[in-house]
């Protein structure tokens, strides 16, 4: 990897992988270290959501909500195999209630451990923020919001002695986010290939740095020994281990004040054949009893309900949901709709992830911003960075935005960009159901397979399924 900048990302989540591909991009050899597997922290860990952040409005960050819309957009048109349109619908108990607990959010004026009161977020303010979020996205392939009363035709049942209207609006989700990282990846193997430059990536591994110099040390698989596997001196290290990003600059003696805030979310997986049927492939978003939101969305057969909002100062591989988290959830679901009612039993498993929030005083967990940037630490042989905040809409325009930093540091120019790269299996997608139902029965019929297999890969691989029914038969396939 010799003849060019070279830059060692430290972090093999979805920033990281966005970050690798856009550095590649511009011509600048990389290698990806982790200590676990790929997506293994708050990308595998999340509410698996595209969303333009509705609630941001609330807080007054009308720029961060038009940059997710956009990202949004943009990842339904390059990544459609994965990221799918979402019908979401908001019940309201009241028309006029949760203006001034809103001012208060606009203004900044919560305290730490003030909670967001009755009344709650009424019709005419949930109105509002929707036609700030139509207004921003501008995206004439989603529906505009509509309202519904309870009980019309195709909007889940909801209790009609508590809500008197639903609103409905379009977000994305991102069932695979993991599948996400893999395709990212794929795509920077494919540039690498493409240019002849160097790119790896090693699971399983930490950096151990020695002034401008690393060695990645790799793990045996039984976690006993570790074995020496390379030694370099690259142009620049980004840290991009998310919630883990103090530890990280610890374990590699940067000295500095603590970035990271975190915040524990947890989650819900229930296999409920009634409550699947109630939503019916859409979602609700709705408040809990402390007025915080709770998205109840598909999840294939199963239903995904979070989250939670609690600081959290552990090890993030350590987050789990507790007791009276999962109770939490169980009696917001139980609160909201209408003829179903689940419990622990239903309940197949759960999971909890840290966000990477930035370290933030006397503010409540929800009003830390989801901004994200790239911080530089001074007093290191090389440039260092660590990646601040994030999510999974804006990982694309996060590695943009970090990749001009970083070139500027190596004092490169930025020559490309990924705004219209479509990831491996996005290109050709069919436009219609229609025209990808007909695909996938040909693909089925071609390769006697049951077309539930071929749509189940359809939604992973995208168009480059045909690529794996034949890589089945030929052990050559890269795809392998």
């Amino acid at each position: 990897m010799t003849g060019r900048s070279s830059v060692l990302i430290l972090g093999a989540g979805i920033n990281g992988a966005a970050l690798a591909r856009e550095l590649l991009l511009n011509n600048v050899s990389v290698r990806i270290v982790d200590e676990a597997d790929l997506s293994s922290g708050a990308t595998a860990r999340s509410s698996r959501l595209i969303h333009g952040g509705l609630r941001y409005l609330e807080y007054g960050e009308f720029d961060l909500v038009r940059e997710s819309l956009a990202e949004r957009t943009r990842l339904l048109e390059l990544a459609p195999h994965l990221v799918r349109p979402l019908r979401l619908f908001i019940p309201v108990t009241n028309r006029w209630g949760g203006w001034l607990p809103a001012l208060r959010r606009f203004f900044h004026m919560e305290g730490r451990k003030r909670a967001i009161k009755h009344p709650r977020r009424g019709l005419y303010l949930v109105k509002t923020g929707l036609r700030f979020y139509d207004a921003y996205a501008r995206d004439p392939s989603l529906p505009r919001h509509a309202v519904h009363r309870p009980g019309d035709p195709e909007v889940p049942s909801v209790a009609r002695d508590r809500f008197v209207a639903l609103c409905s609006y379009y977000d994305a989700q991102i069932c695979f986010p993991e599948r996400f990282v893999v395709d990212l990846l794929e795509d920077a193997r494919q540039i690498a290939k493409e240019r002849g430059i160097g790119f790896e990536v090693w699971t399983y591994a930490r950096a151990e740095r020695d002034g401008a110099e690393v060695t990645i040390h790799t793990r045996q698989h039984n976690g006993s020994a570790e074995n020496p596997v390379a030694s370099f001196r690259p142009d620049a290290i980004v840290n991009a281990t998310g919630a883990w990003v103090d530890r990280t600059l610890r374990m590699l003696g940067v000295s500095g004040e603590p970035l990271m805030g975190g915040t524990k979310g947890s989650h819900l997986v229930v296999h409920h054949e009634g409550l699947a049927r109630l939503l019916d492939g859409q979602g609700l978003y709705a408040e809990a009893a402390d007025g915080r939101p709770v998205f109840v969305l598909p999840f294939g057969n199963a239903t995904l309900i979070g989250t939670t909002d609690i600081p959290y100062e552990g090890d993030p591989r350590e987050a789990v949901a507790d007791e009276s988290e999962i109770d939490y959830l169980i009696e917001a679901v139980n609160g909201v709709v209408d003829g179903v009612t689940i419990d622990r039993s239903d309940m197949t498993l759960h999971y909890s992830g840290v966000r990477p929030l930035p370290r933030a005083t006397g503010s409540t967990p929800a009003a830390v911003t989801r901004r994200h940037w790239l911080e530089r630490h001074a007093g290191t042989d090389i440039p260092f960075f660590s990646v601040i905040g994030g999510k999974l809409t804006t990982c694309r325009s996060l590695a943009e935005e970090s990749a001009e930093v970083i070139l500027g540091a190596l004092g490169r120019e930025r020559t490309e960009d990924s705004r219209h790269r479509y990831l491996p299996g996005g290109v050709g997608y069919p436009e219609t159901e229609e025209e990808l139902n007909a695909r996938v029965r040909a693909m089925a019929d071609r390769w006697n397979v049951d077309t539930r297999v071929v749509t189940y890969l359809w939604h992973i691989l995208g168009t480059r399924t045909e690529e794996a029914l034949g890589a089945v038969e030929d052990p050559e396939c890269e795809m392998l």
